[in-house]
């Protein structure tokens, strides 16, 4: 009988939950599972935890595990009556129904009177800019649909019955975390002290609870004013409604059911778990002046900073990273579904896709895709449509078409990766990581498009990765994280064509 330490990581993300055995003392997989999530962008969460038992039956159980971590999709929106069972389908990050709430929001806090102090003379003058600054200030990021308080705010607007049923409100990761504790729905006989228990027992940690848009991550704590702005209901209103104990990067959380994990003597602890990109950045054991590019559902360009990031134009949002740092990101609804796209309206699969690519030449001969499929995040286009430009008789061929659509997804890559670098972020290493990461036609452009080397991690579950390794932290009780080894494939190299990208900016306006 083995006498090594396992802990697990998991990974609850928008397409699947993952559940990674993991040896606490290499970071080696040791066993594995996963079941896919709904598609949709409003999911009841009782689809999460059928995932999550499915997932966790596959990896052979948990019962011998000591340790366990949740990386979760950020900012859907889980909403909990007094008795602990969800009030309606989560609200999920890439739901945009709530963008008139964004802007409605960030016109409220624009139409507020300067401060006397001299604080905010610096401001622009035009309220919803003015309006975009100071969420940027209170929270370290401006709105847009996919913060989980737009979400608040679209339900307040639209359901108001359903709004006033809130006594808590939590994330996906949160909630999973809550459920694997042995907590959820109450019966209708509980009495007060067990539903307050039953809800006080949420927990979260800085980097999923930054990009809630109403959490301080710079002052630790919730701006329970602006969770007020979102529900229409006073400050002291809105401090009645339970929202997830933060835990310290470290910081043990609850203790796993035994009759879902952790069978041995000590039980299973349940590490604070975080978002997913951040969990992302642990597992790569990223560090100061890495930034990663993840291609999956949305596309990501994240920066390990030791400071906060507060991006005045409100283009990056300054998100907590799940060590103490921050992780300022910017983020594209649109990431590898775009060479989906390619692929289906071409009738090729992805080595055709790339096959074609390779025949034609940086630029596309001058075809260019702005590829706002499902509207756009980064820039902050919710009711964009993708675009095809600079078709001509002479360019449109199968080929020159391929190329513009992993340019287009690139391109729009590099566009994140600019407004990262704005903040004055050192840049010395760029990782590429994700589903899309796997594409050859991908690899082949990337470096070229991007202007840097780009390293290739071999493929792997970084987030449930990046989990596992945090429960292995919170079980040594030691000060730093155990140092796992992350192995490249390679690293990928090529001359940069600037021209390309220059052509996209003026497409895309």
């Amino acid at each position: 009988m083995s006498d090594r330490i396992l802990v697990a990581g998991i990974d609850t993300s928008t397409q699947s939950c993952k559940v990674r055995i993991t040896d606490a003392q290499t970071g080696q997989t040791v066993r594995f599972g996963s079941a896919k999530h709904p598609d949709g962008t409003s999911i009841n969460p009782d689809f999460w935890w059928q995932a999550f038992q499915e997932a966790a039956e596959q990896a052979g159980g948990l019962d011998d595990v000591v340790s366990l971590g949740v990386g979760g999709q950020q900012h859907g929106m889980v909403l909990l009556d007094e008795y602990g069972a969800v009030i309606r389908d989560a609200l999920l990050w890439n739901d945009t129904r709530s963008a008139p709430n964004a802007d409605a929001l960030i016109e409220a806090l624009g139409k507020e009177p300067l401060a006397t102090d001299g604080s905010e003379d610096d401001l622009d003058s035009d309220i919803m800019q003015r309006g975009r600054q100071r969420w940027v200030r209170a929270v370290g990021s401006s709105l847009v649909a996919s913060l989980t308080i737009t979400k608040v705010a679209w339900v307040a607007q639209h359901e108001p019955e359903q709004a006033q049923r809130i006594a808590a409100i939590c994330l996906p990761h949160d909630w999973l975390s809550w459920r694997i504790a042995g907590h959820g729905p109450l019966s209708k006989d509980a009495t007060e002290t067990e539903k307050q228990d039953n809800l006080q027992a949420l927990t979260t940690d800085r980097s999923d609870a930054s990009g809630t848009a109403y959490f301080d991550a710079t002052a630790n704590e919730y701006r329970y004013d602006l969770l007020a702005l979102a529900l229409g209901v006073s400050t002291e209103q809105a401090q009645q409604i339970i929202l997830p104990r933060v835990l310290e990067p470290s910081e043990a959380g609850n203790n796993a059911d035994p009759q879902i994990a952790g069978k041995l003597v000590g039980g299973c602890i349940i590490a604070p778990g975080g978002g997913d990109n951040a969990m992302a950045a642990f597992g790569l054991n990223m560090g100061v002046g890495d930034v990663s590019i993840s291609l999956g559902t949305s596309g990501v360009a994240a920066a390990v900073s030791p400071v906060p990031a507060y991006d005045m134009t409100a283009a990056v949002t300054g998100f907590a990273d799940c060590t103490g740092h921050w992780l300022p990101l910017a983020c594209t609804i649109n990431g590898s579904r775009i060479t989906d796209a390619g692929c289906a309206a071409l009738g090729v699969d992805y080595d055709g896709l790339a096959q074609l690519a390779a025949q034609s030449t940086p630029g596309a001969q001058g075809i260019t895709l702005v590829p706002y499929f499902d509207g756009e995040r980064t820039p902050n286009r919710p009711h964009a449509t993708a675009t095809l430009s600079g078709m001509t008789l002479a360019n449109t061929k199968k080929e020159h078409i391929a190329r513009a659509f992993v340019e287009g997804l690139l391109c729009s890559q590099r566009d994140c990766l600019e407004l990262v670098k704005s903040l004055g972020t050192e840049v010395k290493r760029v990782l590429l990581i994700g589903g899309g990461a796997k594409s050859k036609s991908v690899r082949a452009l990337a470096p070229s498009i991007l202007g840097l080397d780009v390293e290739l991690p071999v493929a792997d579950e970084y987030v449930a990765i990046g989990a596992a390794r945090q429960a292995a932290w919170v079980y040594s009780g030691e000060i730093e994280p155990p140092v796992w080894q992350v192995a490249n494939e390679t690293v990928l190299t090529g001359e940069p064509t600037e021209a390309v990208y220059q052509q996209y900016v003026a497409a895309r306006g």
